[in-house]
């Protein structure tokens, strides 16, 4: 081979990886989510007229589904405990067909009786998007169990008990979606939140071998999402070392990706059947990349970042912006 074209080659190969290196410090998701923002169909064409029932509807990245599904022309049920919230909700989608339906996961015998109201309201149901959960904020020597059993009838048991009664009727029309907002440490361990992570480790492993479980029904999309740092009043609302203690101070939330963000790489991935988003600024993006494809650099990152968590939370400063802080000295 001439040698021309051999520099030429060599030189073009090189400028991919350097694109793609730089493509890669600036991406606040995984490059098949960003390729089908580029490339993909808009959620705007796709879910359209959808029938999207939201968890976790009245606060933070379930508020933001309303708002921007109700955009797309979606028609929404919200679900949430609080009905108030909810109504606050509603009254900013403006012109949407909208069902308010308070719905509590931990009462799992009243799911059939929601599911069924959905139906019954609509029709149909396109879309669930599974938001609702708590997070936590506290050490597992410090931790009372009962605090894990409630994440775990919360995230885990509620998610899977009302997917229980949708399911059947996706299967029976032979298409739907099925969303699960999971999170990084879904994937990847994290200090100060063992029992929270246990649960999105759960969930990952359900909804994975769920969708195996589906091939006979192609036209049924399972998905998860898993969100790093966004602003939302998660943090407010985490369980810490015992039931009904709350968080003192949610901290700062300057450093954590927007909402807006958030929700709009969610949609493009559900208008594009993408089976798991990875949606996350620098650096935690690269954690996802890491814990997947080098898992032995990952523990070695991981240790060091939830040493400096861990430190800085004993020191008062919030687990979230303490990989961007220093605590406070006397």
């Amino acid at each position: 081979m001439d040698c021309s074209l051999i520099s030429a080659l060599c030189y073009c190969i090189s400028l991919y990886f350097v694109i793609q290196f730089v493509r890669f410090i600036f991406a606040d998701a995984d490059f098949t989510l960003l390729w089908a923002c580029i490339a993909g169909t808009k959620p705007e064409t796709k879910l359209k007229g959808l029938v999207v029932w939201i968890t976790g509807a009245s606060s933070g990245i379930g508020e933001e589904l309303a708002y921007q599904l109700a955009g797309c022309g979606s028609r929404l049920v919200l679900s949430a405990r609080r009905e108030e919230e909810l109504s606050k909700v509603k009254r900013h989608c403006l012109d949407q067909d909208i069902f308010v339906l308070p719905l509590d996961l931990l009462e799992r015998t009243s799911h059939e009786e929601k599911t069924k109201a959905v139906i019954q309201h609509f029709g149909k149901l396109d879309i669930l998007i599974n938001n609702a959960g708590r997070s936590q904020r506290s050490l597992f020597l410090e931790t009372n169990v009962d605090v894990y059993q409630a994440l775990m009838e919360l995230n885990f048991l509620g998610t899977v008990s009302l997917t229980k009664q949708v399911l059947p009727h996706m299967t029976q029309r032979g298409t739907g979606s099925i969303v699960t907002v999971s999170s990084v440490v879904g994937i990847a361990g994290a200090p100060l939140a063992t029992g929270y992570s246990a649960t999105k480790h759960a969930l990952q492993g359900f909804f994975n071998s769920l969708r195996s479980e589906l091939t006979d029904f192609p036209k049924i999309l399972i998905s998860t999402v898993c969100p790093g740092p966004v602003v939302s009043k998660i943090v407010e609302n985490s369980f810490t070392e015992e039931v009904g203690k709350s968080v003192p101070e949610a901290g700062s939330q300057m450093h954590k990706m927007s909402t807006h963000r958030c929700v709009r790489l969610t949609l493009v991935g559900i208008a594009n059947g993408v089976q798991e988003m990875w949606i996350a600024n620098q650096p935690f993006l690269l954690i996802y990349y890491l814990w997947q494809y080098a898992p032995t650099w990952a523990w070695s990152l991981t240790n060091v970042l939830g040493k400096k968590r861990v430190k800085n939370f004993k020191a008062g400063v919030d687990a979230d912006s303490a990989y961007f802080t220093k605590p406070k000295t006397s």
